[in-house]
């Protein structure tokens, strides 16, 4: 098996990059990277709230594409981190059609992971005419049940680390989990908000491998990616990410025309494997590619390698079968 260096394309500087202004309050970072006159594609971030980074932009040939990507509302280098006000998938879809016609793309393939899945799917039914295909990897479809599983289920592969994310909580409180984390999320004191984004934070991270990656969890605890994940993934987790029950699966009539491709990792406890094969159920003509060694990261070398195959393919031939 080929490491995470060699399956991705080499570093890559931006060609772009500046601030859009989509509220009084919100300023998002975006950049773009690749062939200026190359293939648009759009990257999705998970979280919500996790952000770009620089690997971000390796999944893509450089020769062949001209890549966006952005902080979302409260992610990353967007301003202000972990703000939840005025943050909705509805305003995020508006934020990506606001940065597409700032830099004049017509359609693009849409690339998202986690939640960038879910952002990917709600962006397309929105607006398929601007959608060229879907790349997506680690489906979540933010029904009840993976809402719950993701609170207390993952504890049966990862009781420890479930232990420490609950031990955050008094006892007294531990009976909804949600709401406690919410309530402290909602503060405005960091001291309160802080800690709590912080312990949400690494618990995710903690369990995002198949074999464990102690940099990652320990990563996941640093105020850029905590304050960020943390307080996005209860607001969104709360409100289910602003979506109408099913809604993502009862609207796939709108995008069923579009090519597609799915890559999963078989023991992914984030985001169980169960919902990417509902989605490819609904979607014909949709490749779906779990991966035997992976769990949920798009940094395991299995799942880069499979969603930079799927980029490569969509290049030579605008299509995946």
């Amino acid at each position: 098996m080929k490491t995470l260096e060699e399956v991705l394309y080499p570093e890559i500087a931006p060609l772009r990059s500046g601030r859009l202004q989509v509220s009084p309050l919100h300023s998002i970072y975006w950049e773009t990277c690749g062939h200026a006159s190359g293939i648009p594609a759009l990257f999705l971030h998970g979280g919500p709230g996790a952000g770009i980074s620089p690997k971000s932009r390796r999944f893509f040939d450089p020769s062949r594409y001209h890549v966006v990507l952005f902080d979302q509302r409260g992610s990353g280098q967007s301003t202000p981190l972990g703000e939840t006000r005025e943050n909705t998938t509805d305003l995020l879809i508006e934020d990506i059609e606001r940065l597409r016609e700032m830099l004049g793309v017509e359609r693009w393939l849409v690339f998202g992971g986690s939640w960038g899945s879910t952002l990917s799917l709600a962006y397309a039914q929105a607006h398929p005419e601007r959608c060229l295909g879907l790349i997506l990897r680690g489906i979540w479809l933010v029904s009840d049940e993976e809402i719950d599983w993701w609170l207390h289920g993952v504890r049966y592969f990862f009781p420890r680390e479930w232990e420490a994310f609950a031990g955050h909580i008094p006892e007294a409180e531990r009976g909804d989990l949600l709401g406690a984390y919410s309530r402290r999320m909602e503060s405005d004191d960091p001291a309160v908000y802080g800690p709590a984004a912080r312990a949400w934070s690494r618990y995710e991270g903690s369990c995002l491998h198949l074999l464990p990656s102690p940099a990652t969890a320990d990563a996941f605890t640093e105020d850029a990616v905590a304050l960020g994940v943390g307080r996005l993934e209860a607001h969104y987790f709360r409100h289910k990410a602003f979506l109408t029950p099913n809604q993502l699966l009862q609207r796939m009539d709108r995008i069923r025309h579009l090519p597609g491709f799915i890559v999963h990792g078989r023991y992914d406890v984030i985001c169980p494997v169960r919902y990417a094969h509902a989605l490819a159920d609904t979607w014909p003509g949709v490749e779906l590619s779990i991966e035997p060694d992976a769990g949920h990261s798009s940094y395991e070398p299995g799942i880069a390698a499979a969603l930079v195959n799927a980029t490569d393919r969509f290049a030579r031939h605008g299509r995946f079968a």
